[in-house]
Formats: structure tokens, C-alpha cells, sequence
């Protein structure tokens, strides 16, 4: 039997195809040059809570009026036409849960993962399983010691996307036209 370490290195290994994964020491942010285990986690700890956690963050405009259909709960099929449209192949999160897992889900199945989005939907809160993330550093090019010379990758829950991509179908159409030209990522 593989445990879930096992398959999280596997995954780590199929990602990478071949390539190194990284290298035994990296540069703090002052420069200094790292090499015990526990300062090399803390830096990676640190540019990733910084890279990802921005100190400034953009207003949001609050809706005027809610709407009954981003309002009301989440149908099993809003939660079956996500879980079929789910691409095979992907590595699971923290939960183990591949996406073929979710698409050979029963009725009975979908209904549990419906209620499951539903209450997370009514209660405001979402299990620690759905907000928790592996980050994996990728290596793009340069010198290997430097943390930004690094891409992340994050394993989510699959469950905890499906959820996610539900509540982002509803409230698109009335983002979307609120939304100027201008303002496009890359």
C-alpha cells in the first residue's frame, strides 16, 4: 500500500520530468547562503508568504443588492456539470482526492459533495482540507539558489475547486460588466 508521502514525491517527480528538483542550499534574503534543512524550509516559508500575502491590497467595491441566484444554494447539478468537466490526470491536494475520484461520484456521491458545498456555502467557512495547499517550488532558470528564480505550483483539494469554480460561475455574470477594459491580467 503507497502512503500519501509516497504519493506526493511520486507526483513532485512526474511534474518535474526529470529535472532537478532544487538545490541543497538557497540564499536568504539578505544574501547570506543557507544550508541547514530548517533555514532553507524558513526562507521558502517566508518568499512564499510574501509573494503570496500582498501588503497592499485593492478596495472592493460591496454589491448594491444581492441576487437571488448567487444567493441561493448550490443545486447538485451546478456541483455535477464542475465535477464532469474536471480534468483527469491532476495531482490531488492535501486530501488525496483525484478528480477521478469526484467523476465516478454516484447520484448519492454528488448529493454528499452538494451538502458538503452547501454548508460550507451557509456557514461562511470552508474545511481546512479545501484552504490548505502543498506548495511545490518549480525551477525556471538562473542560479538554483535563489528562491526567485523559483515558480510555485499549488496542490489543492479537488473538492475544495469544485466548490470554488461553482461560486465563480455565479458571480461572473455580475462582476463581469462591472469589470473595465482596462483592467486584464496576463
Amino acid at each position: 500500500m503507497e502512503t500519501a508521502s509516497g504519493k506526493f514525491w511520486q507526483t513532485v517527480r512526474h511534474l518535474r520530468i526529470g529535472k532537478q528538483l532544487s538545490a541543497n542550499t538557497v540564499y536568504s534574503g539578505g544574501g547570506e547562503l543557507l544550508a541547514s534543512t530548517g533555514d532553507i524550509v524558513r526562507r521558502w516559508k517566508k518568499y512564499f508568504k510574501d509573494l503570496l500575502n500582498p501588503t497592499d491590497t485593492p478596495s472592493i467595491e460591496e454589491p448594491k443588492a444581492k441576487d437571488s441566484e448567487v444567493d441561493s444554494f448550490i443545486t447538485q447539478a451546478e456541483v455535477t456539470e464542475v465535477v464532469q468537466q474536471l480534468l483527469g490526470g491532476k495531482a490531488p491536494g492535501l486530501d488525496e482526492i483525484c478528480p477521478e475520484y469526484l467523476k465516478s461520484l454516484d447520484v448519492v456521491g454528488l448529493s454528499w459533495l452538494t451538502r458538503l458545498c452547501n454548508i460550507a456555502w451557509r456557514s461562511g467557512t470552508v474545511p481546512l482540507d479545501w484552504a490548505t495547499g502543498v506548495v511545490i517550488p518549480l525551477f525556471k532558470k538562473g542560479d538554483r539558489r535563489m528562491c526567485s528564480n523559483y515558480r510555485e505550483i499549488t496542490l489543492l483539494s479537488l473538492p475544495g475547486k469544485v466548490y470554488s469554480r461553482v461560486l465563480e460561475r455565479r458571480v461572473r455574470p455580475l462582476v463581469e460588466p462591472r469589470i473595465q477594459e482596462e483592467q486584464c491580467g496576463f
